[in-house]
């Protein structure tokens, strides 16, 4: 009897990706450094949820980078590897996957087998005014579980609070430019 490794499945690419792609580079936002305002919005998503884990992950070409953490210290992942990019080619609802070790999605995926050993997730899609989902704001917990209404409510309003957060940075980082030029003058 031959023995081979599953490959973690990957999420498929979302219809709209180029458009996505080109939304997610208009915030100007990958690769900045932290931001009270994010981490504020991650430590009250671990804090309702009861998860020692708390990201919000922006999914870009071949990554999801953490804009902000809780419980986690790896800046990225490969988008391979991504729970988030899952709930951005759907992001019609929450993903939420009570037990990692049990999805055939998820269940051979090295995040799930090794640290940080990921049971559950929760991931409410960050969503612009034009439907492009950039990521998520999600939970994790290293224990199968599920959440309450009022959890997952919380967490849906905390993705809006962190894209509304994102709008007001794109805004500011437009009106740099003139307050640049006017104090020059």
């Amino acid at each position: 009897m031959e023995l081979r490794e599953e490959k973690a499945m990957s999420a498929p690419i979302p219809e709209n990706e180029t458009q996505r792609l080109e939304e997610l580079d208009s915030y100007q936002i990958l690769d900045t450094m932290s931001e009270q305002a994010f981490d504020d919005i991650t430590a009250l998503a671990s804090y309702i949820c009861q998860t020692p884990i708390a990201l919000m992950s922006l999914v870009d070409r071949d990554r999801q980078w953490f804009k902000s953490s809780v419980g986690y210290d790896v800046p990225e992942t490969h988008r391979d590897l991504a729970f988030c990019a899952h709930a951005v080619w759907d992001p019609s609802e929450m993903l939420v996957v009570e037990d990692a070790a049990s999805d055939p999605r998820f269940s051979s995926n090295p995040l799930v087998r090794n640290d940080p050993q990921i049971r559950f997730y929760a991931g409410a899609p960050l969503l612009t005014s034009s439907g492009n989902a950039l990521g998520t704001l999600c939970v994790i917990d290293r224990v199968p579980r599920e959440l309450t209404q009022s959890q997952l409510d919380s967490l849906e309003a905390l993705s809006r609070l962190a894209m509304a957060q994102m709008e007001m940075r794109k805004i500011l980082l437009r009106l740099e430019p003139d307050q640049s030029e006017e104090e020059a003058a």
